[in-house]
């Protein structure tokens, strides 16, 4: 079977530049490697790509190729099987699979340093007004002796002989599909691209040490459980001069036993007796903020809401106040003395227990819906 014209195999024209046919063999290798397509087809169809590819990305054999066709390439040695030449560009598509990315890092670039996370727990009232603290974090603090280069004072790290200051090292390996060229990292400088002949004796050559150090944190009024603060550049320190990371400060607020918070609103139960809720009454609720009176309506019953406005957390971000929202419990009495019952039996056969019975026959009802599903 004859070959097909390594232009029409790449999808490019006769003129194409040298970035768009590298840009089509990409393609097509990511396509058609055997390693991600299982297709019978696809190693041929890899095959027949690259082939193409290290033709028409060679001037020399581009130019014979467009005079011989495919006589000129093959007279000249520059077959298209996996021999044991490396193939131009394979190595670009091996590192996109496995990891190379198809370009290298300078390890001697400035790297920001790594985030720090702290957890504080708070009191419910210390979440709603903010405080401000120290804390004190074990993180690394850049050596002092030795400013952070890792030599001893009067020296300084030399350019790794093994990998010429990449941090990287070529391996060759053969495949079916040829050489192939993978990059690792140096294990003679563990990728940084330098060699400390004679380390500093105070961080042992890591140009860092262990500290135990003193923030001071503002925690902001109505920061709520679970929210976080970030103190910027007081995480690990840089390399190469690069930046410091950032501390996370992440809240927990422990639970109150009388009140509850959902956002900037708080929630609160308020007992009253039997006959302040009967005849009405003015009781005083603690709030967050100071006691306040609240003005109980006659005949007010259980499960009734009230809003204090404004008596919640303030909004962490200043957008207004949370209010704060009172439910009264009515609070049946469980003893009684012999006057206290006479005078409600009195009071029930004044007042007829009619409505009460409608009352309960209407929520039983409702409950028995409820388990039947209706």
């Amino acid at each position: 079977m004859s070959k097909r014209d390594y232009y029409d195999v790449l999808g490019v024209g006769k003129n194409a530049p040298k970035e768009e046919i590298k840009k089509a063999y990409r393609k097509l290798a990511r396509k058609y490697h055997p390693d991600v397509n299982k297709d019978t087809d696809a190693p041929d169809k890899f095959k027949e790509a690259k082939e193409a590819y290290e033709v028409l990305s060679s001037e020399q054999k581009r130019a014979q190729y467009d005079q011989f066709g495919h006589a000129g390439p093959q007279s000249q040695g520059f077959g298209g099987g996996f021999g044991g030449e490396d193939f131009g560009g394979f190595g670009d598509i091996f590192d996109m699979f496995f990891g190379g990315g198809g370009g290298r890092r300078d390890p001697n670039a400035p790297k920001q340093g790594n985030d720090l996370q702290y957890t504080m727990v708070l009191e419910f009232e210390e979440a709603i007004f903010g405080k401000e603290t120290d804390i004190f974090i074990p993180k690394e603090e850049t050596c002092d002796t030795c400013s952070g280069s890792g030599a001893k004072p009067g020296t300084k790290p030399e350019t790794c002989k093994h990998c010429q200051g990449t941090g990287q090292m070529n391996i060759e390996q053969n495949t079916p599909f040829g050489r192939v060229v993978n990059k690792r990292v140096c294990h003679h400088c563990s990728g940084t691209g330098k060699e400390i002949k004679e380390k500093c004796t105070t961080c042992s050559g890591k140009g860092t040490l262990k500290k135990r150090k003193k923030i001071h944190i503002n925690i902001p009024a109505g920061i709520d459980d679970g929210q976080q603060i970030r103190v910027a550049g007081q995480g690990e320190p840089g390399a190469n001069g690069g930046p410091a990371g950032d501390l996370y400060v992440v809240v927990q607020v422990k639970s109150h036993e009388f009140y509850q918070r959902e956002g900037d609103h708080i929630y609160c139960d308020m007992p009253v007796t039997f006959t302040q809720a009967a005849l009405g009454d003015e009781i005083e609720i603690p709030t967050v903020h100071g006691k306040v009176k609240l003005k109980v309506p006659a005949g007010t019953q259980t499960g009734k809401t009230f809003r204090l406005r404004g008596k919640g957390a303030p909004n962490v971000r200043g957008y207004g106040q949370g209010d704060q929202h009172v439910k009264i419990r009515v609070i049946t009495p469980t003893s009684l003395t012999t006057k206290q019952k006479e005078l409600l039996r009195e009071f029930n056969d004044l007042s007829g227990n009619e409505a009460a019975d409608e009352q309960e026959e209407s929520f039983f009802s409702k409950v028995k819906r409820a388990f039947k599903g209706e």
